[in-house]
């Protein structure tokens, strides 16, 4: 089989679009990074609605949520992603990496908690 160079290859295609056939997509995406602490954009994408809202993680391992008229269960599940985001930033900067990630974005469908 012939070697291929990547200019012989077919563009990839991604699909920006965070709508979920099923189940959620929760996303946070950070807008500001004060060291100890950093602000979030939270939204949380439902194959029948999308909402927006904000969040503010601490080093210290606290995550506070505003994000409103979700299903509260969905609410949860991204306040569980932030906190989980927040403890790690300490280790991180500890480790020499970058505390708070640009963007973390999970999926949670039937039987993962939708």
């Amino acid at each position: 089989m012939p070697r291929m160079c990547p200019a012989d290859l077919r563009p990839t295609s991604v699909n920006r679009d965070l709508t979920p056939s099923e189940g959620a997509r929760l996303l946070l995406e950070r807008e500001r990074d004060d060291g100890a602490s950093a602000e979030y954009r939270a939204a949380i994408y439902t194959p029948a609605q999308a909402y927006q809202g904000s969040a503010t993680l601490a080093d210290d391992g606290t995550a506070e949520l505003a994000i409103a008229g979700a299903p509260v269960e969905l609410v949860e599940a991204l306040h569980v992603l932030a906190k989980l985001t927040a403890r790690a930033a300490r280790k991180k900067r500890a480790d020499g990496l970058p505390p708070w990630p640009a963007r973390v974005l999970r999926w949670r469908g039937p039987g993962r908690g939708e």
